[in-house]
């Protein structure tokens, strides 16, 4: 039972990501936005979410504080930053709401990973696939939304005048995403910290607590795989309705929203399957299937895009989608399992600021040059699974240097 309400709290708490997306249409109208403005939304969250993990990581707190009473807080904030975006009047108010969303989400996602493993810690791989696999179903839910025409028409340039909503029902959208975080915080709250971690809940020794885990060799191994992995994942994620609509320029808006959402959310499932199978396999088998299955998405990928037909090319983007993210859940696993009990929380903060600061890198470097590269993008993601397979491979065995 804890396992299914950490998992429902992390996908409620999570619904603050990407509220903006799924109420661009009205955000445009309110407040005279331009399209370019509205990267500045979703970028400060990621700021925010980058600038929380580290604070967390390195300080230790996420360690010298009880993990659930830190995720009850972190939700109770993210809710009325969230709550508040209505009233902000424009674009820098708004920016400055969003950056506190962002700090409040890094002690919602890596917190919450931290009660997962407190709480199934014979089954952690089954139960961060459970939890991770909630935030991929977040992650993919503005397509849905904007495919739906929900949120007053959320799509941006949709014309018309054909809205049945009234012109502030869109707060509503708002609101709902900031009940449902108050919501987690309160089952949270009530859930408590697991007894293993209220035994393990003294000081860390140092202030930089989540370095500490780097000198723990099996640690800088799978947090290695996760850095590739994270290399290749978001990327491909916003690439997923470019490589759509230059496949075919006749999707409408609504098709190519419906599309994305799913080539996304199969990453849901994915992640459950992948749960299920390190029950059977180990949480290593999973890492390095997933790792090799990604890894021969991006190889090929160049080679039969031009070739395949649209329904072809959309069976495989989901193939690749679902492997790219299937081990994503059995990273943290095994680097928990490589901790001592004081050291998960920030060490999981940690590694997370980390990888996501490496996918903003990926998404900034490659992203612009898709129009001259193509296809041939794929190339540019496989040196991440393939650098992931290679921390891999010696995970478990005794460091050759140092500790």
């Amino acid at each position: 039972m804890p396992i299914v309400i950490i998992a429902i709290a992390e996908w409620f708490g999570t619904a603050l990501w990407f509220t903006p997306n799924a109420v661009i249409g009205d955000l445009q109208r309110t407040w005279g936005l331009a399209t370019g403005d509205l990267g500045w939304l979703t970028g400060a969250v990621q700021f925010g979410f980058l600038l929380g993990t580290l604070g967390l990581g390195l300080s230790g707190l996420a360690d010298r504080t009880r993990a659930s009473r830190l995720f009850a807080l972190a939700c109770l904030v993210g809710a009325l930053s969230n709550a508040l975006l209505p009233y902000a009047g424009g674009l820098w108010p708004a920016i400055g709401l969003r950056l506190v969303t962002g700090l409040s989400l890094a002690g919602i996602y890596p917190i919450g990973m931290k009660l997962m493993v407190g709480w199934a810690p014979g089954r952690a791989g089954l139960g961060l696939a459970w939890l991770v696999g909630m935030l991929v179903l977040g992650t993919a839910m503005p397509h849905l939304l904007a495919g739906l025409g929900w949120s007053g028409g959320g799509l941006i340039g949709q014309s018309g005048g054909g809205s049945a909503r009234e012109s502030g029902d869109w707060r509503l959208t708002l609101w709902i995403a900031s009940l449902l975080a108050l919501l987690a915080g309160v089952s949270i709250w009530r859930l408590g910290d697991a007894p293993s971690l209220a035994r393990a809940s003294t000081p860390t020794p140092s202030r930089l607590a989540g370095l500490a885990a780097f000198r723990i060799a099996d640690f800088r191994r799978a947090a290695g795989a996760y850095f590739g992995h994270m290399w290749e994942l978001y990327t491909l994620w916003t690439l997923i309705p470019l490589l759509l609509i230059g496949d075919n320029p006749s999707l409408s808006p609504q098709a190519l929203s419906m599309l994305s959402f799913a080539l996304i959310a199969v990453g849901a499932p994915g992640c459950w399957l992948g749960g299920w199978l390190s029950q059977h396999l180990g949480s290593r088998r999973v890492a390095i299937l997933g790792l090799a299955g990604s890894a021969i998405g991006c190889l090929l990928y160049p080679w039969l895009a031009p070739h395949l037909g649209f329904a072809a090319l959309v069976a495989y983007l989901a193939a690749w989608s679902l492997l790219a993210v299937i081990d994503s859940p059995q990273f943290s696993a095994l680097s928990a399992s490589a901790c001592p009990a004081a050291l998960i929380g920030s060490a999981l903060t940690l590694q997370n600021a980390i990888g996501f600061a490496i996918s903003a890198v990926s998404i900034g470097l490659l992203v612009p040059w898709l129009p001259a590269l193509e296809a041939t993008i794929a190339w540019w993601l496989l040196p991440g699974p393939l650098l992931g397979l290679l921390a891999l491979r010696r995970l478990g065995r005794p460091a050759r240097f140092g500790p």
